[in-house]
């Protein structure tokens, strides 16, 4: 058995108990959470959110992108939302590599170098800050007021605002 099929067996054996309120794309609590892909943060779980509270927007490292402020416009401006929560965490894999040393093995592998930035850092502090700031100066955004950005605690679930 693959995983996928793990998966679509514990999704059927869910059935249709999911709490929540599924009527409408806009997201009730009129907040995105933009966060790391990394298995280990169960957004869901931690924020204790039902379906349909929350804009929930992951990728590598949880960073701010360019396409994640396409995301967010769309979350803000077409859906409702008006607050922003960045978090990152502790032991990220994205604090493991360079921006120069991943590129090369990249462009060695495939032979062509990335335009894109990997967004590598060493700490995830000064990361959150950058991202918060990326948020806050959006020409894109409507609602740049209430961003605050927070670092995981992996290993204790402890969650800590950066200032």
């Amino acid at each position: 058995m693959t995983s996928i099929d793990v998966l679509l067996k514990r999704h059927d054996d869910l059935g249709d108990d999911r709490k929540g309120d599924r009527s409408s794309p806009q997201p009730s609590l009129h907040v995105a959470i933009l966060t790391c892909m990394d298995a280990r943060i169960r957004v869901f779980e931690m924020f204790g959110l039902l379906q349909g509270e929350s804009h929930v927007l992951r990728n590598a490292g949880g960073v701010v992108t360019d396409d994640m402020i396409r995301s967010l416009a769309l979350s803000q401006r077409k859906l409702g939302t008006r607050e922003v929560l960045i978090v990152q965490h502790t032991n990220c894999g994205l604090s493991l590599v360079t921006e120069d040393s991943f590129k090369d093995e990249l462009e060695e592998a495939g032979g062509v170098r990335p335009t894109w930035s990997i967004e590598a850092f060493r700490e995830v502090d000064d990361s959150v800050r950058r991202s918060v700031q990326r948020v806050r100066r959006s020409d894109f955004l409507p609602h740049t007021d209430n961003v605050r950005g927070f670092v995981y605690d992996v290993f204790t679930g402890k969650l800590t605002e950066v200032e």
